[in-house]
């Protein structure tokens, strides 16, 4: 069962982007998700789409204790100042008609941007428009969300073994997914469609979600950042008061898995 010890003592940072939480969902993972913002303090956190899941929620609800605390959290931090925007995405898309409307401090937006402590101009989306550009074919799309679900499975009951055997937490959906080249290429090809965007729009970089897979990088000359989900990768991406951008991986290992300390000048520090 996650604990306390998954998160530094507290984490204090400037900003927080979270996304692809997928609460009602059975592969949710709540417990690592709230330890985290309980263990976590930021001026500005981001909910970059996807948070409920209604979608599955239409088949069949799961909702435990957790995840109403995971609510009761957000709220609580918004009641207290911290600024809170959430962008819904295609599982939660029925909130993009309360787009401009606050519910609780927490504010509903179809897109943002947001400048870095640095001076680097973001644009933040869920970043399911750029499905067109990754699918190959409504067959192909089927396969794949078949086959994820398929890795879903595998991973929910291959970290109950784990469990009983005093394992920590291990991704083996992500696993997965890095060995499988046509994953990797439908990655490549999303990255290369939200970069664009960014880069047609004047922006220094971009964050988003929507595909599971996190990931930091400068990619043409663009900030690219991937901040994961909280289905099997348990990934967060955080700016810290310095304006450096880092993932954090919010199991019990609770480590910094990336980082991109990048400098005023928008060169990458050595």
């Amino acid at each position: 069962m996650p604990n306390a010890n998954m998160v530094p003592t507290m984490l204090n940072c400037r900003t927080l982007f979270l996304s692809d939480v997928h609460l009602g969902c059975k592969d949710c993972q709540a417990d690592y998700l709230l330890a985290f913002l309980q263990h976590s303090q930021a001026d500005t956190i981001y909910l970059l789409g996807d948070i409920v899941d209604l979608w599955a929620m239409r088949k069949q609800v799961h909702w435990k204790a957790g995840q109403n605390t995971i609510v009761r959290c957000l709220l609580d931090k918004a009641e207290q100042g911290t600024e809170i925007v959430y962008i819904p995405g295609n599982h939660d898309d029925a909130l993009r008609l309360y787009a401009g409307k606050s519910f609780g401090n927490i504010r509903i937006a179809l897109r943002a941007s947001h400048t870095t402590a640095q001076g680097k101009k973001l644009l933040l989306l869920h970043g399911d428009e750029f499905d067109k550009d990754v699918n190959f074919g409504r067959l192909h799309a089927w396969l794949g969300d078949t086959l994820y679900d398929l890795l879903l499975f595998l991973n929910r009951w291959y970290n109950r073994l784990r469990r009983l055997t005093g394992g920590n937490y291990f991704s083996l959906a992500a696993y997965i997914k890095s060995k499988v080249p046509g994953a990797q290429k439908a990655i490549a090809r999303y990255r290369d469609a939200v970069v664009a965007k960014a880069k047609r729009g004047g922006f220094d970089g971009v964050v988003c979600g929507h595909i599971h897979h996190p990931e930091i990088r400068l990619e043409q000359g663009i900030i690219y950042c991937n901040d994961g989900d909280w289905i099997d990768s348990c990934t967060a991406l955080v700016e810290q008061h310095d304006g450096s951008l880092v993932l954090y991986h919010c199991t019990e290992q609770a480590e910094k898995i990336a980082a991109l300390p990048l400098v005023a000048s928008g060169k990458e520090a050595a």
